[in-house]
Order: structure tokens, then sequence, then C-alpha cells
């Protein structure tokens, strides 16, 4: 036990060391992350560590899919419901087929190892793409879009799975069946995961304790993906929609204290578990190389690289005709949604970035089949997958920044950005004035103390200088910005002159406590409210 938790320790040392190297090069963490995890792996001495695959798909994927479905916005999702599904269900799908048919028809794999091998490494990750997207300040439809199908593909994927493994485990398969098991499980995730949302809701709302509410938020998605797992689905749908419905519903139902608090456990806790989890992918090298010893390694090669080809191309192959062909069959489609740029196509198209979820699948593959004999190249299914991972991790991850550039979406992010800001600014000044017109009301009709009017006012007063101005020109600071910066100034002497109170004993430490908290979230305001970047 003391082994396992020095070594605990030892990851996340590695995490945090590799975190602040990502941060100062300014590189994509999840690189950082599996270079570091690869290079660790291969020094003599380094403790091996191995990743369990249940516990990576009962454990750790639940949180990372619930957190991402919390955050993704359901209007956004049913917006974009069309592009989403037709890259979380169709282009997986197709991945599959066309890897199976590549594994068939030129690597001379057996039919049902194909397909078991194409829905191993056909879900694209979600959490390296969107890192750096999100840092490269894509239009905002773009990140929505990925965002969705990370949430929507690896059921589509663990279900193909399923499917495909237990076709060569028992040498038997019924498309009609399949087909018919497919849809009932997408239905009855998708009803569970509505009742798991609404049943977490109303238990947190009855607790009504921070403390409480945020450990029912971090068991809810364990239920609503074990539950679904134990009869046979894949539980990850479940879990997306339990989070679509808790983003939609819980902010009128969670407290204010729940949700400060809540925001940075979970914010923490997923940033642990994705770091986590890319290091230990990093990590599998010396496991793997030991297993590559069993084969030709120029037949590994040889499959890693077709493999890949086939996953870059085919999601290529996909997203053009699924972008534009929908538009020349639908009037509806044309005039409802905007005809998308091919520069945005080719960025989504160009996001197939694997991760853990296709190694702790190939991981988790059985050693043996029905007949006890042994799974037909599992070896070599699960050095593919890795060499997948590899490839599209650091040579997509790394080439992406590049031709976001090339395509000047950046510049389209930029614009989108700042008119997103406006609009912002525009609401926060509907809000201040809506509350003006019910203060001024509240005070005539309830005949309020002179004293009590006066200090509810000077509350209004305090939120309309807040308010930002717009900038005089396009890349100039707000007023408001620069204002920012000189209270983070003011809040820092007020901090260093609390500090000297308490060390002369002129407050106890429960005040000083309560006065630094009061500090604490007057700051955060201000990085809440005004951006540090021009806009």
């Amino acid at each position: 036990m003391i082994q396992g938790f020095l070594t605990f320790l030892l990851v996340i040392s590695v995490l945090a060391a590799s975190a602040t190297v990502a941060r100062r090069l300014e590189l994509t963490p999840a690189i950082v992350f599996l270079v570091v995890g690869i290079i660790l792996a291969l020094v003599p001495g380094f403790p091996p560590i191995a990743m369990q695959p249940e516990g990576v798909l009962l454990l750790v994927l639940p949180p990372l899919i619930y957190s991402a479905g919390v955050s993704m916005s359901w209007r956004e999702f049913k917006g974009n419901l069309r592009p989403i599904s037709l890259l979380a269900i169709g282009c997986v799908i197709f991945t599959t087929c066309a890897v199976a048919c590549a594994a068939h028809w030129v690597l001379g794999l057996p039919w049902g190892v194909g397909f078991v091998l194409g829905a191993i490494v056909s879900p694209p990750d979600v959490v390296a793409p969107l890192a750096i997207a999100r840092r490269l300040g894509l239009q905002h439809r773009i990140l929505v879009i990925l965002e969705g199908e990370g949430l929507a593909n690896d059921a589509t994927a663990l279900i193909l799975y399923r499917f495909a493994v237990m076709a060569v485990s028992t040498g038997a398969f019924s498309l009609a069946s399949a087909t018919g098991t497919f849809a009932a499980i997408l239905i009855g995730e998708v009803i569970f995961g509505f009742a798991v949302g609404w049943l977490s809701l109303r238990l947190r709302q009855w607790a009504h304790d921070p403390r409480v509410e945020i450990l029912l938020s971090l068991l809810t998605p364990y239920l609503a993906f074990w539950v679904p797992e134990h009869f046979g689905g894949s539980g990850v749908l479940a879990t997306v929609v339990t989070g679509l419905y808790v983003s939609w519903n819980g902010p009128l139902l969670i407290s204010a204290a729940t949700r400060l608090q809540g925001i940075f456990f979970w914010d923490f806790a997923v940033w642990l578990i994705e770091g986590v989890l890319f290091l230990i992918v990093g990590f599998q090298t010396k496991i793997l190389m030991e297993t590559s010893k069993m084969l030709p390694l120029n037949e590994v090669a040889w499959a890693i690289a077709l493999t890949s080809a086939i996953v870059i191309v085919a999601r290529f192959l996909w997203v053009f005709p699924a972008a534009y062909l929908p538009r020349l069959v639908s009037h509806r489609v044309r005039k409802r949604e905007k005809a998308p740029s091919w520069q945005s196509v080719a960025a989504i198209g160009f996001t197939g970035i694997r991760g853990v979820v296709s190694l702790a699948v190939a991981l988790a593959l059985p050693y043996t089949v029905a007949s006890g004999e042994p799974f037909p190249y599992r070896d070599l299914i699960l050095l593919v997958a890795f060499g997948v991972i590899f490839v599209t991790v650091v040579g997509i991850g790394g080439a992406l920044p590049f031709l976001v550039r090339a395509l000047g979406l950046d510049k389209y992010g930029r614009s989108e950005a700042k008119h997103e800001r406006e609009q912002e600014i525009a609401a926060r000044r509907e809000l201040v004035a809506a509350s003006r017109k019910e203060l001024t009301r509240i005070i005539a009709e309830r005949e309020l103390p002179q004293s009590l009017a006066k200090f509810l006012e000077s509350r209004h007063e305090t939120h309309v200088r807040a308010l930002p101005d717009p900038p005089a020109k396009a890349g100039d600071l707000t007023p408001a910005t620069r204002g920012a910066a000189m209270v983070r100034e003011i809040i820092a002497i007020e901090r260093s002159l609390l500090h000297r109170l308490l060390r002369e004993g002129k407050i106890t430490d429960e005040a000083r406590r309560r006065i630094e908290r009061d500090l604490d979230l007057e700051e955060a305001a201000v990085d809440n409210r005004e951006k540090t970047t021009p806009i």
C-alpha cells in the first residue's frame, strides 16, 4: 500500500514538473505529458507503472465525461446536433469500417479482428484537441462541435467494440440483432441519463450543504455510468445526458456556495485525471516494448503507419461530404445554417487525436476467446493502438497550431471573441438597468429607512462603476481592464496590511480568514469580469 502511495506521489510530482514546462514553453500539456512519460519509461531504474484498463473505463472515464457534459451548453449542443451526430456516430462507424477493410485486405487480419482494431482507434480524444483549439482562439462553433463529438463518440465506439469482441470470441454475428441492440442501448441510456440528472439535482437541493452537494456531484457520474455498464451498455451516453441535464437545469437549483466550491473542485479534479492519464499512457512504453519483441518489428511499424494513415484520411473523407452534402439535399438545412468555410471544415478534420480511451480499451481486450484459445492478434492490436495515439497526439497535435494559423482561423476566433465580449458587456448593462428599476420600486413600496436604502444604492453604484467601457480602438485595453490591474495592486497592499495586523496581534486568525476571503472573492470577481488581454 505504501509503495502504491509513493508511486502516486511520484506520478503527481512528474505531472507538476511537466505542466510547468508546458506552460513555460507554451506547449500543449497533453503532448508534453505523453513525451515525458515515454522518456521516463525508458530510464533505467524507473519503476514500471501499469495502467489498469478497468480503472480507466470504470473509475476515471465517468467523471471526465460528466464534467465535459456539465460544461457543455445544452442549447448549443442541441443547435449543433446534426454535425455532432455525423461525427460522433457516422464518422466513428466509417473509420471503424475503413480500418477493418485495410486490416483485412492489406494486413491479412480476420474481419472480426479488423473491426476490433477499428473500434479501438476510431474515437478521437476530446482533451488534447480542445486544449489546443481553445489556446489558439478557434471559432466558438468549432469548439462546440469538437466538444460535442468528444462527448458522444466514445459511446458509439465502445458499443461497436463490444459487438466486434463478441463476434471474435464466439465466431457468430447477426447484423439485424446488433442493430436492434444498438438502438435499444441508445434509447435506454438517454432515458436513464435524464433520470439520474433529475434525481441528482433533487438530492443536492434537499441536502443544502455545499460539501454534501459536491460529494453527490462526484457520485452522480458513477451511478449514470455503472448501471448501464452492468446491463451490457457502455454507460458513456447516459453519463453525457446526465451532464447535459445538470448543465441546463442546475443553475436555478444549485446554491452559490456550492457552485463556487464545485467549480474549483471539478476544475482541479479533471486537470489532475487528464494529466495523470497521459503520463501513464507514456509509462506503458516499456511494457509495450517487451510485447513488441515477440512480433516482427517491420510488421508492427507497417501496421502502425497504415492504421494511422487510415484514421487520419478517413476523417477528412468523412467531414467534407458531411459538411456540405446535407446542404445540397435539404432546403431546411440551407435556410437554418450558414455554410461553413472550407477552412473550418479542414480544422475539424485535422483534430482526430486519439487518447487514453483507445489504449484502455485495447488493454481491456480479453486474453482468450470463448473456446479458451488466445485472443487472435491481441499484442498487435495493443501496439498499433499505442502507435496511433503517439502519431496523432505528437504529429497532429504538434501541427495543428501551424495549420490553424496558416488557414487564418485564429483571426476569425479573435473577431468572434471581441463580439462575444461586447455582448457580455451589453448583458451586464441590461442587468444593472433592470436592477436599478427594481431597486427604486422596492425602496418606494417598502418605505425603507434612509440608511438601508443608501446601503442598497451604494451596492448598485458599485456595479455601475465596475461596468467596462468599450475600447477606444481595436486592440486597446478597456479602461476597466486597466482599472482592474490597479484593483489587484490595491488588494495586494490590503493583504500585506492584514498580515501585519495579524502579526501584531490586533486581529485573530479567524477574523483574518474572513477578511481574506472577502479580498479573494473581490479579486476573483475582477478576474472573472475583465480579461487581461486586448479585445
